[in-house]
C-alpha cells in the first residue's frame, strides 16, 4: 500500500488501469440491463417493475459502499498520514452522493406502484437520504477545509464519523417496523434472490463497481494534477 504513496507511482498504475474500469464497467451494465429487461420474466406480484431492481440495488450498495471508503481513507490520513489518503477521500465523496442519491430516485420510482406514493419516512429510505446529506455535508466541508491543510483533518474526522449511519441502513428494516422488503442477500452470502434476478443483478452490480472505481480514479488524477499546478504557480509566485 505504501509503494503507491507516491503521487507518480500511483498515477503510474491509475493511467492505464482508469479506461479499463471504464470501459469493462460500461459492457458490464449494458450486458446486465438488456439481460435483466429482455431475458428475465415478469415478477408475479410487481410485473415488470420489478426490474428496476438491475440499477437500484447496485446504486444502494455502492452508495454505502463509498461511505465504507471515505472512512477507511480518512482513518488512513489521520493514522499514518497517507499522502494520498484525502485525495481518495474526496475523489469518492462526489460518485458516492451521486450514486446515493439514484438509490433514492430509483427507490422511489419502484416504491410508487408497489406503496402507492413516491416516499415513506421508512427506517432505510430515512437513513439512506441521511447518507446523501453526509455526502453533500462531507463535499462542502472537505472543499472548505482544504484551502487550509491545517485544518484538513476536520473533513477526516467527519468522514469517520459519519460511518456510524450504515449499520443503521443495513439493520433499519429488521429494528423498525417497515415497507421496505427485508434484507435479500447476506452478508454470508445467502440470497432469497430467484437465480433468473440474481445472476444479471450480480453482473450490473460489478459493472456499475467498475464505474464507480473508474470515476474514483479520474477524480484523483485530477486533482493530483490540479495541486502539482497550484504548488508550480505558487512556486512562480514567490520568485
Amino acid at each position: 500500500m505504501h509503494a503507491f504513496a507516491n503521487p507518480t507511482r500511483f498515477l503510474a498504475l491509475a493511467k492505464p488501469l482508469t479506461p479499463f474500469l471504464l470501459l469493462g464497467g460500461i459492457a458490464m451494465v449494458l450486458v446486465a440491463c438488456i439481460w435483466g429487461l429482455w431475458a428475465t420474466p415478469a415478477e408475479r406480484l410487481q410485473g415488470d417493475t420489478v426490474k428496476i431492481i438491475f440499477v437500484h440495488v447496485p446504486m444502494a450498495w455502492l452508495g454505502m459502499a463509498g461511505w465504507t471508503g471515505i472512512a477507511v481513507a480518512s482513518v488512513t490520513e489521520l493514522i499514518w498520514r497517507h499522502p494520498l489518503a484525502s485525495h481518495a477521500a474526496r475523489a469518492i465523496a462526489v460518485p458516492g452522493a451521486l450514486f446515493s442519491l439514484l438509490c433514492l430516485v430509483t427507490g422511489s420510482i419502484w416504491g410508487r406502484p408497489a406503496w402507492g406514493t413516491w416516499w415513506v419516512w421508512d427506517g432505510r429510505l430515512t437513513s439512506m437520504l441521511v447518507l446523501f446529506f453526509l455526502y453533500l455535508a462531507y463535499i462542502v466541508l472537505a472543499n472548505e477545509t482544504s484551502k487550509n491543510n491545517g485544518q484538513s483533518r476536520i473533513a477526516a474526522i467527519f468522514g469517520v464519523v459519519g460511518i456510524v449511519n450504515l449499520p443503521i441502513i443495513r439493520f433499519s428494516v429488521e429494528w423498525w417496523e417497515t415497507q421496505h422488503q427485508g434484507t435479500s442477500i447476506s452478508i454470508m452470502g445467502k440470497s432469497t434472490i430467484d437465480a433468473l434476478y440474481l445472476w444479471p443483478l450480480l453482473v450490473s452490480a460489478t459493472g456499475f463497481s467498475l464505474l464507480f472505481g473508474a470515476i474514483v480514479l479520474m477524480r484523483m488524477r485530477a486533482t493530483l494534477a490540479q495541486t502539482k499546478v497550484d504548488a508550480r504557480l505558487k512556486r512562480m509566485a514567490a520568485e
